[in-house]
């Protein structure tokens, strides 16, 4: 899909949304490099690790992310001589502290999540390194003064010999005759030596030297004569102190150099994880789900909503703002047709209806949840085609048709089997019957190709192809009369009415000029309108019929499911139940039990396994209690039960 499609269809606000809800640098950006993929392993690849953490999430939570950052470009630089800073090396520190973390939770999904808990074997554990890069570097990013007995024995070098400059200086500012001297009683700093503010007219009064003088030359900056020393022999001590923390920085870089694959491995895994929960995080947000993924070209929506949309009144749900809801839509395409039109009045929904079919195909095939009901399947397509909107293209002078025409023969070059082309108002812009007879050999032309199609339009001669065509089938978007307002309901099978004449009364056209109106119509629009009214009561049959159906398969799907999952903690419970009474044959007197009535260890005096019953030494007491009370104790989780 190119990138002007996926502009169209606002992919941008969804891996906009993505970006802001991972937890780190790193996944967000991935998030907004994500683009829909052409192949169906790596796209069903993409969503069975999102349907992993879905269902992982419950019991062990979502990766943890915590003091991450993306350290890819300061691992890189490990590789120069200088090697990394000290705030460089604290970053570095922190991401590599959160490897332990990660791998212990990857080790913990076990066998149900186990494209997830395959990651563990691209994540190493830095725990060692983080923790001898730690000893030596602060989380603000300073050396310690333990880095090494050199440093720290020139630190105290430093600070003894600022300890006597400040005594000095104190002892100058006890003595009159010299604080009269100052245009204020403190000193200050000159490049890391401390000075004093002279008045500029009781120059060589105070011995020392002049480093500088204030901008109106009324103050100078004199360092005292006993302190010059001092502070010389301070910028020697900090030029080795400098170099010693150069030595120990390098030391440390090189350190994280030699494990530069092993560290880049793991710093994408962590983005990859951090892309993956951020896609939970969006499912949770939007009530989306992963659908299915069909092989045999089926499209089959149920209950679908613009993800735009929906994440807008998720934001003003959460804002405490009312907003209409969005309307669910169900639609399908590939399965008993290739060719839908969805017919109506403008201002219907039938471009919304266009582009949520799009974004919902494209935001699958990045592997993103998407907002529909359980039960909905859709293939990978090769291309996802769209024309949609008023647009010209200046470049070409083109007008609106001409524009929209160069659009669709390009799109239908490329079409094919395996794509979904998307147009929306075809034969609009030019003479009716003209851009009826270009739309229907649109459409033949689409049928032809054996592509999947999509098309939204207001020419009533383009409804009567689905009476003389196969493979194709009208939809429509519902308009209610009363409140002269659409209500966004897809109806297949049930061509749309533009409804003007009738909007037309409704507004206050007067009854004759309604009438002449509709004599107007000519035999072939109301031929065609007695055609569809005559098959419009079996077509709501079968899409109700179709629907029933569905429900039913889903219903029986939930309830193999239920019972497959409890079939299965049966089962645990059962292997859970055999382990403990194992354990509990094998207690002999003095060997330690945990009692879950009390919440306390005890020890245990005498099995009365004939009384269900255990005799336990608690402190300076004994006492009895039944055997389903007691565990394993506290210290050894290892197949406890309660019984």
């Amino acid at each position: 899909m190119d990138d002007a499609t996926l502009a169209k269809l606002q992919f941008d606000n969804i891996t906009d949304t993505l970006a802001s809800l991972c937890a780190c640098s790193l996944g967000k950006g991935l998030a907004r490099r994500v683009r829909p993929a052409r192949s169906p392993k790596q796209v069903t690849y993409w969503l069975a690790q999102v349907s992993e953490l879905l269902v992982a999430e419950e019991a062990h939570g979502l990766p943890p992310m915590g003091g991450v950052f993306d350290i890819r470009a300061d691992v890189h630089a490990c590789a120069c001589p200088a090697g990394l800073d000290e705030e460089s090396l604290a970053r570095v520190q922190q991401t590599l502290a959160a490897t332990g973390p990660l791998r212990r939770w990857l080790l913990s999904l076990g066998p149900r999540a186990p494209l997830l808990a395959s990651m563990e074997a691209r994540v190493v554990d830095f725990t060692a390194l983080a923790a001898t890069i730690g000893e030596q570097i602060d989380s603000r990013g300073r050396v310690r003064d333990s880095a090494s007995p050199r440093l720290a024995s020139l630190r105290r070098a430093i600070e003894q010999a600022r300890e006597q400059i400040r005594v000095v200086v104190k002892r100058i500012l006890k003595q009159p005759r010299f604080v009269r001297l100052l245009q204020y009683a403190n000193p200050t700093f000159h490049d890391d030596r401390i000075v004093l503010p002279l008045k500029a007219e009781h120059r060589g009064r105070l011995p020392g030297i002049v480093h500088r003088s204030s901008d109106s030359g009324s103050t100078l900056f004199v360092e005292p004569a006993e302190a010059v020393e001092l502070n010389n022999s301070i910028v020697r001590l900090r030029s080795e102190e400098h170099e010693e923390v150069t030595r120990i920085l390098a030391g440390l870089s090189r350190l994280v150099h030699q494990n530069t694959e092993g560290v880049l491995h793991t710093i994408d895994t962590f983005a990859v994880l951090d892309l993956v929960a951020a896609k939970v995080r969006y499912a949770h947000r939007c009530d989306a789900r992963c659908p299915m993924i069909s092989d045999d070209g089926k499209l089959d929506l149920h209950g679908a909503r613009h993800p735009v949309l929906v994440d807008l009144h998720a934001t003003a749900a959460r804002e405490g703002r009312s907003v209409e809801p969005v309307v669910p839509i169900d639609l399908r395409v590939g399965d008993d047709f290739d060719l839908l039109v969805i017919t109506g009045p403008n201002t219907g929904g039938k471009t919304v209806t266009l582009k949520t079919v799009g974004l919902l195909a494209a935001m699958t095939q990045a592997g993103i949840p998407i907002p529909v009901d359980e039960g909905t399947t859709l293939p990978v397509y090769r291309h996802i085609m769209l024309d949609v909107g008023d647009e010209q293209s200046l470049e070409q002078s083109l007008s609106t048709f001409s524009s929209h025409l160069s659009n669709i023969l390009s799109m239908l070059e490329r079409a094919g089997r395996g794509t979904l082309v998307l147009i929306d108002e075809l034969g609009a812009g030019t003479d009716p019957d003209e851009g009826a007879a270009i739309g229907q050999a649109i459409m033949d032309e689409l049928l032809d190709r054996e592509c999947s199609a999509v098309v939204t339009t207001h020419l009533s001669q383009l409804k009567a192809v689905a009476f003389s065509r196969k493979r194709v089938d009208n939809a429509s978007v519902e308009f209610d009369l009363a409140s002269l307002k659409p209500t966004y309901h897809v109806r297949i099978g049930e061509p749309g009415n533009s409804n003007a004449i009738s909007i037309a009364e409704r507004l206050g056209m007067p009854k004759g000029m309604v009438t002449r109106a509709r004599s107007h119509l000519v035999d072939r629009h109301r031929a065609l309108s007695r055609a569809i009214e005559g098959t419009l009561h079996s077509r709501r049959q079968a899409e109700e019929a179709r629907k029933a159906a569905r429900k039913a398969m889903l219903e029986a799907d939930e309830s193999r499911t239920r019972f497959e999952r409890e079939t299965h903690q049966l089962e645990q419970a059962r292997v859970a139940h055999e382990r403990w009474m194992a354990w509990l044959t094998e207690l002999r007197p003095g060997d330690e039990v945990y009692v879950e009535t009390f919440g306390k260890p005890a020890r245990v005096v005498r099995m009365q396994l004939h009384k269900q019953t255990a005799l336990l030494s608690a402190g300076s007491m004994d006492i009895e209690v039944e055997l389903s009370s007691l565990s394993r104790p506290r210290d050894d989780t290892a197949g406890r039960s309660a019984g």
